[in-house]
């Protein structure tokens, strides 16, 4: 499955990040013995499986609580996996369906230890929050930040599946765009433009991943395998994916950061997609002392209250598509975020 390459060239909520599944407390068990549990080859690891044609769904279950990340996953790994700067040309974002003003950006990818060619990744965006820009949740090649880590141990321990993470920017003109909230809100609803005709034909033209092609009926085919997830104002472009590009993308992972109290509303981008219930699933987390808490669970509960079954409330992507878990006390702060990452990571595709 490979794709013609493109010689593509490559805000977080004052935050830095996180999420676990449910089937995955034995594992958290099992990773008490970490150290054995190992793989020892990159091909072992690279090997690890991956979701075939005929499984088009996550298998696992999330957790009745949200699981946090063991603290030795923030040591650096002996089987780390690699950074690289993806840069791109997209246009303004405001006046992007003119296409007259070219901007260069940059995303920050992340590909696991054993990264080949011969096997094809699923794909994992990752979109910062405010005051931010594409390096904050991994960093860079030069100076990785440690949420890296924790991608590299849980890969290893088989917590989490092998996939390619690709952390972009919806800043546009300025790397301080993301520090101006009304700003930031029209970008986020603009960036739709920009991630599906530039950024993932740019990502998936360049590395192996389950898109054969990347023109749009490339990017649709292979929908089952990527996933949109932020916090804060990155959740807000989580909210925008849903609504704007539910076609492209299965997973969505939304937290702290709400586009609506109206179940309706959110109901009817599902009608009007011509979508069924049972092709997508959104994993939803937030902090009971996260300022953005009240209206992130109002719109939450908005739409578990929407009674025509668009919205089916469950742990598991075999019997609904929405779930959310809250953490007693949690903050809007990086090291939450990371923990709400973290749980969706090691659910996905499992």
């Amino acid at each position: 499955m490979k794709k013609s390459r493109l010689l593509a060239s490559a805000l977080a909520a004052l935050v830095i990040l996180s999420g676990c599944s449910q089937n995955q407390i034995t594992a958290n068990a099992e990773a008490e013995t970490i150290g054995s549990e190992r793989k020892e080859t990159s091909e072992e690891i690279s090997g690890m499986s991956a979701p075939g044609n005929d499984e088009m769904i996550t298998n696992a279950n999330l957790p009745s609580e949200l699981v946090q990340i063991p603290q030795e996953y923030f040591t650096e790994s002996e089987y780390p996996g690699t950074l690289t700067e993806l840069e791109y040309d997209t246009y303004e974002s405001m006046t992007y369906e003119q296409q007259d003003h070219v901007l260069h950006k940059r995303a920050i990818v992340y590909l696991p230890y054993g990264y080949s060619d011969d096997v094809s990744y699923p794909v994992f965006y990752l979109m910062h929050g405010g005051w931010s820009d594409e390096t904050t949740y991994l960093g860079t090649p030069d100076q990785p930040n440690e949420f890296k880590n924790v991608l590299d141990h849980a890969m290893a321990d088989g917590m989490i599946q092998p996939m390619i993470m690709v952390c972009p920017t919806y800043n546009n003109e300025s790397e301080t765009d993301s520090s101006d909230y009304s700003l930031a809100i029209q970008l986020t609803n603009q960036y739709h433009n920009e991630l599906i005709y530039d950024l993932i034909p740019a990502v998936e033209g360049t590395y192996s991943t389950y898109a054969e092609e990347t023109s749009l009926e490339g990017i649709r085919a292979s929908r089952d395998y990527r996933a949109f997830c932020g916090f804060s104002m990155g959740s807000v472009a989580t909210w925008r994916t849903f609504q704007y590009c539910l076609d492209y993308f299965r997973y969505f992972m939304p937290s702290s950061g709400s586009l609506t109290s109206d179940g309706e509303y959110m109901a009817s981008i599902v009608r009007d997609s011509g979508h069924e219930w049972n092709d997508f699933f959104i994993f939803a987390a937030s902090g009971t002392e996260d300022f953005a808490y009240s209206s992130f669970k109002n719109q939450i509960e908005a739409m578990k209250a929407v009674n025509d079954g668009t919205f089916r409330y469950a742990n598991n992507e075999r019997d609904g598509n929405l779930y959310f878990l809250e953490q007693e006390g949690g903050t809007h702060s990086g090291e939450y975020a990371m923990e709400y990452f973290y749980n969706g990571l090691c659910w996905i595709w499992q």
